[in-house]
């Protein structure tokens, strides 16, 4: 558990590392270099690299933090991993429902499985769903999670790869971003104020993270150089937790 440098989140809690490929999105996965760099300094919990390793004892982490706070679930995994077994995500539910006092932001792209999943248990009440959607081929995704009655639903288009016409039915946030380092690819300007226009037509909150290695120019730089900003402003919405269902 740490603060996290994620602005959409406060805090990553990981009781599972690593994962596999599975989507265009993944092609350069920002957790697998971590891993590994992490592995390479002895760091105990990637002691197996990028595999998909579940840490009982990472589990009641929350229970120990007296600070209410927003909470990334699985930012170095997936929690609907093939790998990962039902007996293990029902302990991540019991920890969260557990701790009421906290907020948890859980995000998939394997969203057949989560729908599967609570399709037999039920949703706690302090848990956002989420799903990447990174392309128009990934649009299926949003059909399995908007079905589901989460306090919060929400889209991930990060690393965004193409336009996507949404359908926002029953989704309570959009965030946007492009990718970062040395393999990234580039997002053009026009399919993210595509995104932030269908969410501002739904009235729907729109978070855009960052413009990634490329920025809306097309020029390659740092990430920070190319910053955040979209049509001159920083746009980074959050859902109103008061108002949720």
């Amino acid at each position: 558990m740490r603060t996290s440098k994620i602005e959409w989140t406060e805090r990553t809690w990981n009781p599972v590392t690593g994962c596999t490929k599975l989507s265009e999105g993944c092609r350069n996965c920002y957790a697998e270099v971590m891993a590994h760099r992490l592995e390479a300094m002895g760091k105990k919990k990637y002691a197996n690299g990028f595999n998909v390793t579940c840490h009982v004892y990472a589990l009641a982490e929350p229970l120990y933090n007296p600070k209410p706070s927003l909470y990334f679930v699985c930012s170095m995994a997936d929690l609907f991993h093939e790998l990962v077994p039902d007996y293990f995500i029902d302990e991540v539910m019991r920890t969260i429902e557990n701790s009421p006092k906290h907020t948890f932001q859980i995000l998939t792209k394997r969203a057949r499985r989560m729908h599967k999943y609570f399709e037999y248990n039920s949703i706690p009440k302090n848990v956002w769903l989420g799903v990447t959607v990174e392309k128009r081929s990934e649009l299926f995704r949003v059909e399995f999670l908007s079905e589901l009655k989460a306090p919060i639903r929400f889209l991930s288009c990060e690393p965004l790869l193409g336009r996507l016409d949404l359908d926002l039915e029953n989704i309570d946030w959009v965030i946007v971003g492009g990718e970062s380092g040395p393999h990234a690819r580039p997002m053009k300007p026009e399919w993210v104020k595509s995104i932030w226009e269908q969410a501002y037509a739904q009235r729907i909150p729109f978070f855009f993270k960052q413009w990634g290695t490329y920025g809306p120019d097309g020029v390659k730089r740092s990430k920070q150089a190319n910053g955040k900003e979209l049509d001159g402003r920083i746009v980074q919405q959050m859902p109103n937790w008061d108002d949720a269902p």
